[in-house]
């Protein structure tokens, strides 16, 4: 049984959660009322002044649900201004409140970041926290302690700190002063990640930021994957919440294959329950990507058309203009298959291609994605094309190979581009190939969706398209996730003339010209879901298991028959099998 207390702000999925530590030890004091009080509570960002609460419109319904004798589980909604007459009415009594510790209503957050020296607590996680506290997402009471190996002061954190707050914030008004005050809340701790004691000594400090408030307690995994089952095992013991919810977040990887994956699931679910555990990929947090069941599901015209019947290919396009630079030790134990497609790629085409769900909660949409990655037909190595970039000289410059990365071990077969076809076999997608191209070191960097329409039956304007090919005259939707975020529809229009001939314009929604407003970084939005407790963007261990499931046979195949990759150049638009392999499912690349 897992050693984290239960989470109050959010509903068990298994009566065996009753009997955590908290609910051992108060469960003749604290009914099912002051529970619900009590999450409200601590779930609320700035105690009860509405005016402060970060509310997002697709947030307003809060999930909660009832296990029964079966194992059935019966989901209910509750508004926000019912969630709120309810906490009004239900506010714990102070014996209530001194027995959990504290004498104060309030609740606080405290945020720690486990390797906290690292390029992504830099780059990322430090920044997106400022930007949620710039925004007034973050609650009144909160503290942020960075945890890592590093001998560090205080001080010298907020120093490193500083120096990457600059995110979407930087030119705002009083940005400076925000950047004080944000400082002053960031703390340093120095610990082994295995170590029991250090937590203890992590634990002690935080309680004393806490002040007696009811403690909500978030842990980011900003680690190597092999040391997370240490951290979260002495997280765990030493230094969890026991007042409120515990949360950790887990960085991918999140193993190599079905096997590692589950037994990591496993180590983790032996300190973890699973709604404690938020499994991250910013790309779900990504604005486009958010936006995906919006397009679809909001509007009428494209929800007829989101099939077979209509849609001829879907394509997901990844692509970076830089090679490995340095971190080819990394890269290379992964390569991009698992790097890029079997998470970011595929997660979105589970998004892309699943039923509408019942509701918006969490997992009524991780259901629907499920069932797409359990209906998708196992991957055929002769629908692969994987490819290694080599040396190119352009312009009097030479950019290296991929195994003249001094971080590559020599003679390396490990794929930098890879393009697959899958398929799923349900009613809807039937026969409709679903092409994934991911690369580095490619012509340019971008991410796509491509969603290309069927011809238009016995089209009578095929001999006024001016001898184009008939492939390059079909609508197409364009999702542009990154960079220049954007959705256009190409349709066909006449040239303003005496004559008839038509032309493929673009209905463009550029998210620039359109809004003023900045576009959010995807860690500010899925750390805001992880504090608030929202699941929807994050993978659930059933689905992290049919991914697996589906790309662990083909990677192992690779792997056994040593498959060589195709060269190609750096800056490249990638290897010429990619375009063989589109063609032989009567396709071609949007992106070309």
């Amino acid at each position: 049984m897992s050693s984290f207390s239960s989470s109050l702000s959010r509903p068990s999925y298994s009566s065996s959660r009753t009997s955590s530590p908290f609910f051992s030890n108060h469960s003749s004091l604290i009914n099912g009322d002051t529970r619900r009080s009590l999450s409200f509570l601590s779930a609320s960002p700035q105690g009860l002044n509405l005016d402060e609460l970060c509310f997002r419109s697709q947030r307003k319904s809060v999930q909660s649900s009832v296990v029964l004798q079966d194992g059935a589980v019966v989901v209910t909604n509750s508004s926000p201004i019912e969630k709120l007459k309810d906490g009004l009415l239900s506010i714990p009594s102070q014996e209530v409140v001194a027995e959990l510790g504290g004498g104060e209503h309030e609740s606080t957050v405290s945020i720690t970041v486990v390797g906290a020296s690292g390029d992504l607590a830099k780059k990322k996680i430090f920044p997106a926290l400022f930007a949620l506290y710039y925004e007034g997402c973050l609650p009144e009471h909160f503290t942020i302690y960075g945890y890592a190996r590093s001998k560090m002061t205080d001080g010298e954190l907020r120093r490193m700190v500083s120096k990457t707050l600059t995110c979407r914030i930087d030119k705002r008004a009083n940005c400076s002063e925000k950047m004080e005050e944000f400082l002053k809340r960031c703390f340093y701790h120095t610990g082994q990640y295995d170590s029991q004691e250090h937590f203890v000594a992590l634990d002690k400090k935080l309680k004393e930021h806490e002040d007696g408030r009811l403690s909500n307690r978030l842990f980011y995994l900003s680690i190597p994957p092999n040391i997370f089952v240490d951290a979260v095992k002495c997280a765990s013991s030493s230094a969890s919440s026991l007042s409120g919810w515990t949360r950790v977040i887990v960085e991918k990887p999140f193993g190599r294959d079905s096997k590692t994956s589950a037994a990591l699931t496993n180590s983790l679910k032996h300190y973890l329950e699973e709604d404690q555990i938020f499994r991250i990929d910013h790309y779900l947090g990504k604005e486009l990507v958010e936006n995906l069941s919006v397009l679809r599901f909001s509007n009428l015209i494209f929800e007829p058309l989101w099939s077979r019947q209509y849609i001829q290919n879907v394509q997901f396009i990844f692509s970076e203009d830089f090679g490995t630079e340095g971190r080819g030790g990394y890269f290379d134990h992964y390569g991009i298959i698992r790097d890029i497609m079997q998470n970011h790629l595929l997660q979105i085409l589970a998004l892309f291609a699943m039923e509408t769900p019942v509701s918006l909660d969490a997992e009524d949409i991780r259901n629907e994605k499920v069932k797409v990655l359990r209906s998708m037909r196992p991957i055929q190595l002769e629908d692969v094309v994987i490819g290694q970039y080599k040396t190119t000289t352009k312009g009097g410059v030479t950019y290296p190979g991929y195994t003249d990365d001094k971080t590559v071990p020599e003679g390396s077969l490990t794929p930098t581009f890879a393009a697959a076809a899958l398929f799923i076999d349900n009613a809807r997608w039937d026969g409709v190939p679903f092409l994934m191209k991911a690369g580095k070191a490619l012509h340019t960097r971008s991410a796509e969706i491509r969603v290309q329409f069927r011809h238009v039956p016995g089209n009578l304007y095929n001999r006024n398209s001016g001898g184009t090919n008939l492939d390059r005259t079909t609508n197409e939707l364009v999702i542009r996730v990154q960079p220049d975020e954007g959705i256009y529809l190409k349709i066909n229009n006449k040239v303003p003339g005496l004559g008839m001939r038509l032309d493929q314009s673009h209905l463009n929604l550029l998210y620039s010209a359109r809004y003023s407003k900045e576009i959010p970084d995807a860690y500010e939005r899925l750390l805001l879901d992880a504090i608030e407790g929202e699941r929807r963007l994050f993978i659930r261990s059933d689905e992290l298991d049919a991914a697996w499931a589906l790309f662990t046979p083909l990677l192992k195949e690779i792997e056994e028959k040593k498959m060589i990759p195709e060269l190609y150049p750096y800056g490249s638009r990638g290897p010429v099998g990619a375009h063989y392999l589109a063609a032989k499912h009567n396709v071609q690349w949007g992106d070309i």
